[in-house]
């Protein structure tokens, strides 16, 4: 695992042995910067269920100037700051060792907005992504945001979260990368 593009290009990560987390593989993350990027001038990346923080840092890698990351194991979360210090991340991130559930409604009780949001939580736990409504509804995304949602085949998520639709949706075997963005107009996404 390691940073692909920009500034820490070839920045190898360190990744948790195990089954507790599922990186994202450099070809899939290459492949999802070209659609999402592929790269930033400035704003803010907010990476639930972290992991090591491969697509956090990679976005700050292509030009976003600030991180919050969330990730609630533990070997997972000191790898995840080991990663963030070797990149030399330490002033432009937030980390918090927590569950998803309980940081969302601390972030957005503290009114905290994100221009890419990353959701890929454990394939096995589909509630998680109730929380894009959430996100949604209490603005913690900017209209013009973009929020990447990582998940098994065999999750099925909906076309629309309140105005975010999914505008795209890629296959990698058996990951499904689907993408919403705000959409004014009925066809402007897939359905």
């Amino acid at each position: 695992m390691r940073i692909i593009s920009g500034e820490r290009k070839g920045m190898a990560l360190k990744a948790v042995n195990g089954m507790t987390t599922r990186p994202t593989t450099d070809k899939v993350k290459e492949s999802l910067f070209n659609i999402i990027g592929p790269y930033f001038s400035g704003g803010t990346v907010l990476d639930l269920f972290a992991g090591s923080g491969g697509l956090g840092l990679e976005a700050l890698s292509r030009g976003m100037e600030h991180g919050i990351f969330i990730e609630k194991d533990s070997r997972a979360f000191q790898n995840l700051k080991e990663n963030i210090s070797k990149c030399r991340y330490e002033n432009c991130t937030e980390v918090y060792r927590n569950d998803a559930l309980r940081a969302i409604k601390l972030l957005i009780k503290n009114k905290v907005q994100a221009d890419l949001i990353f959701l890929d939580p454990p394939y096995k736990k589909q509630q998680y992504y109730n929380m894009v409504e959430d996100i949604v509804a209490n603005q913690m995304i900017y209209e013009d945001g973009t929020i990447v949602c990582e998940h098994d085949r065999e999750v099925d998520l909906p076309a629309v979260f309140l105005d975010f639709h999914k505008v795209r949706e890629e296959e990698y075997g058996s990951t499904i990368i689907s993408i919403y963005r705000f959409v004014e107009e009925e066809g402007d996404y897939i359905g």
